[in-house]
């Protein structure tokens, strides 16, 4: 799991992009990077931790530009290292490119074996740089093209946002696993991995992108494409459980509404003899408050979090993983 934003046409662009990433925080915390392009050069900055840790105002500043991608990144393929932090930056024989990406490619040991056979050379562990590989070989009059024959050779859970010279993309695998949303602030195109990121920058909630779909927003507004076959729907339930902000919408619904109603719906097939209903925090808290709500039980709370540890179930080691609960509810 990881948090992907982007942002195309601001003069502000990395900035927002920062605060973009901020509140998507939760849905990583072992890298952070941004990459923009000022209409001449692309310009990248990653570092290990938090964003507030890893980017401060003169990495900003180092980053000109009206266009800009970024990413929270917790570390599901791929060791947890600066080399693996995204947003990638790559040099092509079609110019530069950045790409970064939420999701697992569950064919990527398969796919890169084949790559490596036929002589390419991978820089980083994670399954992302594959598709780079892919559209280096892919023949086709443009990005889009090229990026579509990358995305059909590769399975599994993918939002993308992919940044070129003069374009953004927005891309989203066609079972729509992971959120991808996009909004408008003033004359600039956001997306984003959800839509607190558009709460925080004051952006305008458009939709989401559609399973299978690839939007381009560039100088002429946006453009909608589905070069990819169709697919059962499959959205990662998780993402209302745990993984989602409660004050971020996904599939046209509250997080934090569909968590009471989850919360409900546990009281009524699973009611149990009780004093009290606890939650463990923060997750946990809208499901305790609608189990209260349904079983008549009183809502009190009994595990305090600190809120100076990040979150535990996004860990990439157990060991790690468990001290982490110790820390977070000492």
């Amino acid at each position: 799991m990881c948090g992907i934003f982007g942002i195309y046409g601001h003069d502000e662009a990395a900035n927002l992009a920062y605060l973009g990433l901020h509140s998507l925080q939760h849905r990583g915390q072992e890298s952070v990077g941004v990459v923009t392009h000022d209409g001449t050069q692309f310009r990248r900055h990653v570092g290990m931790g938090l964003v507030s840790e890893a980017i401060d105002e003169s990495s900003l500043e180092r980053l000109p530009g009206r266009a800009a991608v970024g990413q929270v990144r917790y570390s599901t393929s791929g060791a947890s290292e600066i080399r693996n932090a995204q947003p990638f930056l790559f040099e092509y024989a079609h110019g530069g490119i950045a790409i970064a990406h939420n999701g697992n490619l569950v064919n990527a040991g398969e796919v890169r074996s084949q790559l490596e056979s036929e002589g390419s050379i991978f820089q980083t562990s994670s399954d992302t740089e594959s598709i780079v590989h892919l559209m280096a070989r892919a023949r086709g009059a443009d990005t889009l093209d090229r990026l579509s024959v990358a995305l059909a050779q590769v399975t599994g859970a993918y939002s993308l946002v992919v940044l070129t010279e003069s374009r953004l993309i927005a891309a989203r695998d066609p079972h729509g696993f992971r959120p991808l949303v996009m909004g408008r602030l003033k004359d600039s195109f956001v997306f984003s991995s959800e839509t607190s990121s558009f709460d925080l920058i004051e952006a305008e909630f458009i939709r989401e992108i559609e399973p299978g779909e690839v939007v381009i927003a560039s100088e002429h507004g946006l453009q909608s494409h589905k070069p990819l076959a169709p697919a059962k729907k499959h959205f990662c339930i998780f993402e209302h459980v745990y993984f989602a902000r409660p004050d971020s919408l996904l599939n046209g619904r509250s997080v934090y509404k569909t968590r009471i109603k989850l919360g409900r719906q546990l009281a009524t097939e699973h009611p149990v003899e009780a004093d009290v209903v606890i939650p463990v925090p923060d997750s946990g808290n809208a499901a305790a408050i609608g189990y209260a709500m349904e079983s008549g039980l009183p809502f009190e709370t009994g595990l305090i979090r600190s809120h100076y540890v990040g979150r535990t179930f996004i860990e990439p080691q157990d060991s790690i993983r468990h001290f982490g609960v110790r820390l977070k509810l000492s």
